[in-house]
């Protein structure tokens, strides 16, 4: 019997691995170690499932930061469009929303990991769930097999598709880091990317559950500007989170690591200027000079902020619109264009939408996802050092690493020979 190509793992990576390697003609085994595959997919873009962004491939390869530059062949071959005519030929239609996301049409992430289980399946892919791989198992450099359940499993060729360390319960436990290690690769210290930050303010516990949209949220490291993000944010009982928090953290939680001070500095009206948010506290005091401070501003803050507003820039909040001075009125401008949280943690890797860090690129043929270690061993996903902003972005890496890895495979390692006796077929 023909020797399979094995794929370990049954997530975004792992599917489109096994799918295209048995399109082009190679016996594939996918090996999931929990009850069915799909399960991270089901829960990614709360449920939705983001599966990928239309921004150019010059935009898509910077929302990597540094690492971006090793996606670019694997985009060549597979990237959106490509992803997007896949998911049109298997009967999922798709929607485009605002900042170029792309989602399932019916907002059900379990309809794309259905299709994509009927997809591979139609080629003849063999799903074992309930199987953890305990080994990699190499020979003179080449990797033979793995090892399942105390059985060794002949193998053409294997592909690591274990994804990251995140959400554990959906099977991502950092299994791929302890193969590939046991065989010679090198690990970048893995850590939380794309996670929500922590803050011991006491206006934070105040305003619990507020979410803010439109707003400009700066990081300063030690007092330097290093990076902003545009959209929506929202409080926590330990912090923050939302998109904004989200895009940041990766460069929060490495400064962090570093000891380094984190402050995050809010515009909350950056859609005026400070000369224009001026003229309108100037002219709604004006306006309603009878009226209490705290009413007035709730033209201009969510009413949860207002008392945090007042009690950090010392304003009374009975003060009436007429008796607001020049000098409160401009504590108030630069509080809403700048209201400053100190930052002094964030939450868990367990609580983390993707993993930084992992298997490194260095040692991973771009062209191919081939390890250039172990011939005949391949990584894509999460398990790599890859992680990119929110906006699909994560979610497209995994499908086209997945897809480069599985068509590499087919081509170079598929086998014809038959099995060796003492291989175990589950």
């Amino acid at each position: 019997m023909q020797k399979p190509i094995i794929v370990i793992g049954g997530g975004a990576a792992g599917i489109l691995a096994a799918g295209i390697a048995a399109q082009n003609g190679a016996r594939v085994l996918l090996l999931e170690k929990k009850k069915r595959p799909g399960l991270k997919l089901c829960i990614t873009g709360k449920g939705r499932c983001n599966l990928t962004n239309t921004a150019d491939l010059r935009e898509f390869i910077a929302h990597f930061g540094i690492n971006g530059r090793f996606l670019r062949q694997a985009f060549h071959r597979f990237f959106s469009t490509e992803l997007l005519v896949l998911f049109a030929s298997i009967g999922l239609p798709v929607v485009t929303e605002r900042g170029g996301r792309v989602f399932p049409a019916s907002g059900r992430a379990g309809d794309v990991v259905d299709v994509l289980v009927a997809w591979v399946k139609s080629f003849g892919v063999k799903i074992s769930t309930g199987a953890t791989v305990e080994r990699l198992v190499s020979d003179q450099g080449q990797i033979i097999g793995v090892v399942v359940n105390n059985n060794m499993i002949a193998a053409a060729a294997v592909i690591v598709a274990t994804g990251g360390a995140s959400y554990p319960d959906t099977g991502s436990t950092g299994d791929g880091y302890r193969l590939a290690t046991a065989v010679g690769h090198r690990l970048v210290p893995i850590r939380p990317a794309l996670v929500p930050l922590t803050s011991s303010d006491p206006a934070i516990l105040l305003l619990n559950g507020l979410q803010l949209k439109n707003i400009n949220a700066a990081l300063f490291v030690n007092g330097k500007k290093v990076r902003e993000a545009f959209g929506e944010l929202t409080f926590t009982d330990t912090g923050i989170s939302g998109p904004v928090i989200l895009t940041i953290s990766g460069a929060v939680v490495d400064a962090l690591n570093e000891g380094q001070k984190v402050e995050l500095h809010l515009d909350l009206k950056p859609a005026l200027d400070d000369k224009k948010l001026d003229a309108r506290l100037l002219r709604d005091f004006q306006q309603r000079h009878q009226e209490e401070l705290k009413n007035i501003l709730r033209g201009l803050l969510p009413m949860a902020m207002i008392p945090v507003c007042l009690a950090m820039t010392g304003i009374p909040d009975g003060r009436l619109g007429h008796s607001v001075t020049a000098v409160e009125r401009k504590q108030l401008r630069c509080w809403m264009k700048n209201f400053i949280i100190q930052v002094n943690g964030h939450r868990p890797l367990d609580e983390a939408i993707v993993t930084a860090g992992g298997i490194s690129v260095r040692e991973i043929d771009p062209r191919t996802m081939a390890s250039k270690i172990v011939d005949g061993l391949y990584f894509a996903g999460e398990v790599l050092d890859l992680q990119a902003d929110t906006g699909g972005f994560n979610l497209q890496a995994a499908f086209s690493t997945g897809w480069l890895a599985g068509l590499s495979a087919a081509t170079i390692h598929a086998d014809t020979r038959p099995s060796d006796d003492s291989t175990i077929n589950p």
